[in-house]
């Protein structure tokens, strides 16, 4: 079975923020990501990673622009200069949390100039980052987030050619996967030789594992048989109490 981590943007959101990571611990994870951690001073969320044995393994960038209020925008054309600016707050964040994994987001907007500036921005934050991180790239579903650049499975292995950096790699969800290609099995077995970093999630309604379309049973069966030895996180919404919906953990 793969190493499971918890999202806890979306997992133990019935809780405050500090408190999910005490839980997520209890219910025995080791790893956790949270979406945007922004918010929070990033001493205060290392103190409770430390104190629960948690290692943080992804995390979202850039970060949300208050101003514009939009979250992601690596390839908006009018917003280059904001997106370096802020990358370079992003990266203090990662520093300080010793976090393995970032995922930029594109943001909404469509063309070939956005793709030409997302390619570039991610080439600048490809060398403009921390020895040891790895920048991930993630297709979003168009129920999910309408106008999203990035909504598209071969789009992506475009960009990651196009940039062809080491340290920049394909983020799969198996949400978005399954409302994009109808196949999150097909899909994954189409792009694990890029994939760095995986997400779980069911459709059509980013439900627990197996409560929806996918087979997940066969899905974690093909990323073992994959080699693919990085985490694998639960994104998902939860009811009202989380730990009623990790059976998925032993399918």
């Amino acid at each position: 079975m793969p190493r499971f981590a918890a999202n806890l943007t979306y997992l133990f959101a019935e809780l405050p923020y500090l408190d999910r990571f005490d839980a997520a611990a209890e219910a025995g994870f080791e790893a956790v990501e949270v979406l945007f951690p922004y918010d929070v001073s990033a001493q205060d969320t290392q103190r409770a990673l430390v104190r629960n044995g948690l290692r943080m393994v992804l995390m979202n960038a850039p970060p949300p622009n208050y101003t514009g209020g939009v979250r992601g925008f690596a390839a908006m054309p009018d917003r280059v200069d904001r997106f370096r600016y802020d990358m370079r707050r992003t990266f203090r964040y990662v520093e300080a949390l010793r976090v393995p994994l970032l995922h930029i987001m594109s943001g909404t907007a469509s063309g070939v100039n956005a793709e030409a500036t997302f390619v570039e921005n991610l080439k600048w934050a490809a060398e403009a980052a921390p020895k040891g991180l790895t920048l991930t790239i993630e297709p979003l579903n168009a129920v999910a987030q309408p106008d999203y650049f990035l909504n598209d499975f071969d789009l992506a292995r475009r960009v990651l050619d196009a940039v062809g950096a080491p340290n920049v790699a394909l983020q799969y969800d198996s949400y978005h996967a399954q409302m994009i290609t109808g196949d999150a099995l097909a899909c994954f077995e189409a792009v694990k030789d890029l994939v760095c970093h995986i997400q779980i999630g069911d459709a059509p309604h980013r439900t627990p594992p197996g409560s929806g379309e996918i087979d997940f049973p066969a899905l974690f069966k093909a990323i073992d048989a994959s080699g693919y030895a990085g985490w694998v996180s639960a994104e998902y919404e939860s009811p009202k109490r989380t730990a009623d919906s990790l059976g998925w953990m032993n399918l």
